[in-house]
């Protein structure tokens, strides 16, 4: 089904994180890579999810959400850093995720839950779309899965090893872990709750490379 007709359809605009394997993507050791994704708008039928790698119309593929559970699907749309699944389930189950949307739309739109969430040390940010600069100036697109005053956690097609600097949009800083669906990055400088969200998310380019590198200064700072 084409996004623009799901957009028409009965539906709920929620935000649940989750993590998604596509076929043929492997890491170094020979496994189906995780990547991280989030839920925007759910039927008990399809859903719209944001993603790092996009992946191709067609493709089967086995998601997990936190809320949710294990839900496999096919690939039936793509957009920029998104697509569209059909989700293949039992109607007892559809009938149950229907009741567990109408919970979370009702839980995400309380006034307490938004006031927990910035309690919270760690933040998700309203779009979640950022990018990686290496050291070597090439820049990759790259999906944030939360991140804090210190550090970021993104998921993204390249694999950065531990110790590697870069950037995560203009925040600079160096790989510390490697987690199941990404990387975990601590910052060089610690930076503020008000202007997180300004630094660390980017628009990403049509040209996924770029001859530019990080600021020499700041490639200093995580060099030695």
């Amino acid at each position: 089904m084409p996004v623009q007709d799901f957009l028409n359809q009965r539906a709920v605009s929620v935000v649940v994180g989750g993590s998604y394997v596509l076929p043929n993507w492997y890491d170094p050791q020979g496994k189906l890579r995780t990547f991280a994704c989030r839920t925007t708008r759910v039927s008990p039928f399809r859903m719209i999810v944001e993603v790092p790698v996009v992946g191709k119309v067609g493709d089967r593929l086995t998601t997990y959400f936190r809320d949710f559970g294990k839900i496999e699907g096919n690939i039936s749309d793509t957009m920029a850093r998104s697509f569209l699944i059909e989700l293949e389930m039992t109607r007892e189950r559809r009938e149950k995720l229907s009741d567990m949307l109408t919970w979370i739309q009702k839980k995400q739109q309380s006034p307490a839950t938004v006031l927990e969430l910035r309690k919270d040390a760690r933040f998700v940010p309203p779009v979640p779309h950022s990018t990686l600069t290496l050291a070597d100036g090439a820049i990759h697109p790259c999906f944030i899965i939360d991140y804090s005053v210190s550090g970021v956690a993104v998921s993204a097609a390249v694999q950065p090893p531990v110790g590697m600097p870069l950037a995560v949009g203009a925040c600079v800083g160096r790989v510390v872990r490697l987690r199941p669906n990404g990387i975990a990055v601590k910052f060089v400088e610690r930076q503020t709750v008000r202007d997180l969200d300004r630094l660390v998310t980017r628009a990403v380019p049509a040209a996924v490379r770029t001859e530019a590198g990080l600021p020499e200064a700041a490639m200093n700072a995580v060099m030695v």
